[in-house]
């Protein structure tokens, strides 16, 4: 199901479970709905970024856009549901995004800990971005393929964004260096995490 090239292009060391697909497709309000939170996670944190940073005026300009951006998405994905006659569910806990930030650095320097956050955000949208690409393809409801197919875009331009502000803020070699661990530690989170149709990591 996955190209190696396009695993390649987006850094990632393990593609999802091709089963991921045609369990997600089982319930179309599950994955959703917590699509429509993940986009509304992405917003905060972007929101959060500009808070603590304001002083990094380049990450503002380019961060600031993409908060109307996600939740714009989170629009995108309730009319979505909304047209389906589907209610948004509750949200639920993200393991993923849960073991990723436990992967940061604490301590070291302000800088320091913008570059931690700046990788896990890429990473994020990184993973997203396979998992849009896989709904573009796979998934056979009427109208989702185009669907996914926007946001499978969006987040690939997401995902280089944010590793070129981490590069930005320190050198090449040391966020290179850095990122390969993050992609290590997110190959072997994939592959401890139990495969869920109603989760979008």
């Amino acid at each position: 199901m996955h190209s190696k090239k396009e695993i390649t292009k987006l850094g990632l060391h393990l593609p999802t479970d091709p089963r991921w697909v045609d369990l997600a497709s089982i319930s179309l309000q599950d994955i959703l709905s917590d699509h429509a939170y993940c986009e509304q996670k992405a917003a905060s944190s972007c929101i959060s970024l500009i808070q603590q940073y304001p002083d990094k005026k380049e990450m503002v300009e380019q961060v600031s856009p993409v908060v109307t951006e996600e939740w714009g998405h989170f629009r995108m994905v309730l009319a979505e549901l909304k047209k389906r006659n589907l209610q948004l569910g509750f949200q639920r806990k993200d393991e993923y995004v849960k073991a990723l930030l436990s992967f940061q650095q604490k301590g070291g320097s302000r800088n320091d800990r913008l570059i931690e956050q700046l990788l896990c955000c890429a990473l994020i949208e990184a993973r997203s971005c396979e998992r849009f690409r896989l709904l573009s393809l796979y998934l056979k409801e009427e109208g989702l393929q185009d669907f996914y197919h926007q946001f499978m875009v969006s987040e690939a331009g997401h995902y280089r964004m944010f590793l070129d502000l981490a590069e930005l803020y320190s050198t090449k070699e040391q966020v290179r260096k850095r990122w390969q661990e993050y992609l290590n530690h997110e190959a072997e989170i994939m592959k401890s995490l139990e495969i869920r149709g109603d989760r979008m990591h």
